[in-house]
């Protein structure tokens, strides 16, 4: 029988302190009653000798010291998942809001996660096809991978995001079940919108499974809503053997409500302001992705973050490139020049991008070509600083020829349509026409058997 405790000992902003509490035990959900009719949810943050301290999900309004029963649940946050939860939007906290009413629950699970045998593990192998070139060509996602989009205030990562959702696949003609979960933590009510406007006019909301934590929400919902996204995410992949690709916008709004609960509880800051543990708490949600032994599923991550003042040594993309594997990283002068999506190739890395692609997955010139592609774009840096130093007439032939292929790359592979769905087969041959801007000598990151194969001779400079 759960004992009730009538009464609180202190409250600070979304933070309630409660003595005299017997059997209390770390993340245990708490329910509220004030005023004998208005119930709410906390957890408990921290257990010392009979003291608790509860963050309250739905904020403290209309809570004094003596109008609160406090309830002990005697279980962790637990979520109810069934299939039925792709085409439906869930609040923060994973309570349907779509108007049609509650789902079939199948089973309930911890929202922490079931901890995974590292040695159970499989290598990510074969790619997921986003439709975008920049990310297709040069910094492939691979299934089960966590790769990450850094971005900054007022660029299109939104935009960029809806687009992943609508486009994304297992490649050309894979037949295996696709869906995406997606987890939207402080996003603003216009910014919600657009996100389920969209995925409902692109036919794809049927296997969206949407999770949004709005602006004006409680903050601490923020430090949940990606837990439950995941958990359904696990659900689906490992019990429904279904290939799930996980977009959670904005890890920064995390990360913030963090160092705002941390304040709250008095602990002593590290970098920034935030707290200590931000690392081993980010590592918790990005490592929630991978293939399982015997597992016909995948969960691939693609968190996106916005970098405050555009620093990546800022903590948090600083501690997200740490544990995950590679980047893809948004440039505010090619957005600028109304270039879309504004993907920095140089500094975006795909560190699984090797095992996936290549002969067998997506074509044998692939690597060669990205390669060459990547080495192409970094003279065109070096030139145009040459450039702006003497003078674009003084440039020697082949500095005028890379120009010319550094303006016809941003604006034809970087750049493409935000309804632009390209295939891998032609962004590999978009590479090769690109290519062919370049003298044939120039080619020295690629096999001179696949440029015969693949570089038209008739065309070559």
């Amino acid at each position: 029988m759960a004992i009730e405790y009538l009464g609180l000992s202190s409250i600070n902003g979304p933070l309630i302190a409660l003595e005299g509490v017997q059997d209390a035990f770390y993340d245990e959900i708490v329910d509220f009653v004030v005023n004998g009719k208005e119930h709410k949810m906390g957890r408990i943050v921290e257990v010392y000798k009979d003291k608790a301290i509860i963050q309250v999900f739905e904020g403290t309004e209309n809570m004094s010291l003596n109008n609160t029963h406090t309830r002990l649940t005697g279980h962790p946050m637990e979520i109810g998942l069934s299939e039925e939860m792709l085409g439906r939007t869930f609040n923060g906290i994973g309570e349907p809001i779509d108007d049609l009413g509650p789902i079939t629950v199948e089973e309930v699970r911890d929202v922490n996660g079931l901890p995974l045998n590292p040695v159970r593990r499989e290598y990510p192998r074969n790619y997921i096809r986003t439709g975008i070139s920049a990310i297709d060509g040069l910094t492939t996602l691979i299934r089960g991978q966590k790769l990450p989009i850094f971005s900054g205030n007022g660029l299109p990562h939104d935009q960029l995001a809806a687009q992943i959702v609508k486009q994304a696949s297992l490649g050309d003609g894979s037949d295996e079940p696709f869906a995406v979960v997606f987890g939207a933590m402080g996003v603003k009510h216009d910014v919600a919108d657009f996100f389920q406007k969209t995925f409902e006019e692109s036919g794809v909301a049927d296997h969206v499974c949407m999770f949004l934590n709005l602006a004006n929400d409680p903050v601490v919902e923020r430090l949940i809503t990606p837990k439950v996204a995941l958990t359904a995410a696990e659900y689906l992949a490992f019990d429904c053997n279904m290939h799930i690709l996980v977009i959670l916008t904005d890890m920064t709004s995390f990360a913030e409500a963090m160092r705002e609960v941390s304040s709250s509880k008095g602990e002593i800051p590290s970098r920034k302001g935030y707290p200590g543990y931000l690392y081993s708490e980010l590592a918790t949600l990005y490592e929630r992705a991978g293939i399982i032994e015997g597992a016909e599923g995948s969960v691939t991550q693609l968190p996106i973050l916005t970098m405050p003042n555009d620093d990546i040594t800022h903590p948090i993309p600083d501690l997200t490139g740490y544990i995950t594997e590679g980047q893809i990283v948004l440039d505010r002068n090619l957005n600028g020049q109304t270039i879309y999506p504004p993907i920095s190739v140089l500094p975006s890395l795909s560190r699984l991008m090797k095992d996936g692609i290549g002969e067998g997955y997506t074509r044998e010139d692939h690597q060669d070509l990205a390669n060459q592609l990547f080495s192409a774009y970094a003279k065109v840096g070096e030139a145009r600083n040459l450039a702006s130093v003497i003078g674009e007439d003084e440039l020697s032939p082949i500095d005028k020829k890379y120009l010319e292929f550094g303006k016809a790359f941003e604006e034809r592979y970087i750049g493409q349509g935000p309804e632009e769905n390209r295939s891998m087969i032609e962004t590999l041959d978009l590479g090769w026409e690109l290519l062919k801007i370049l003298p044939r000598e120039e080619l020295d990151r690629i096999d001179t058997k696949i440029i015969d194969k693949y570089l038209p001779k008739e065309q070559e400079s």
